[in-house]
């Protein structure tokens, strides 16, 4: 999959999270983590909205899909 998101977002996580410094490649992994989790989220809140005759995805299918994945 390539890549969606900037490196920075997910540098702030991880900073946030507590890490003083992280690596380039640290970041990579953890994008390429992210993103494939997002993804399947999305996947399912848009299959959600489908089943239930919406072409809309609405914040409800967000967290129901959450919950499922």
């Amino acid at each position: 999959m390539a890549e969606i998101f900037s490196l920075a977002p997910f540098e702030r996580i991880l900073k946030k999270a507590g890490a003083k410094r992280v690596s380039r490649g640290a970041l990579e992994e953890f994008s390429r983590i992210m993103e494939e989790e997002i993804f399947k989220i999305a996947k399912e809140a848009a299959m959600l909205a489908k089943h239930a005759g919406r072409k809309t995805i609405l914040d409800s299918d967000v967290r129901a899909a959450r919950r499922k994945i």
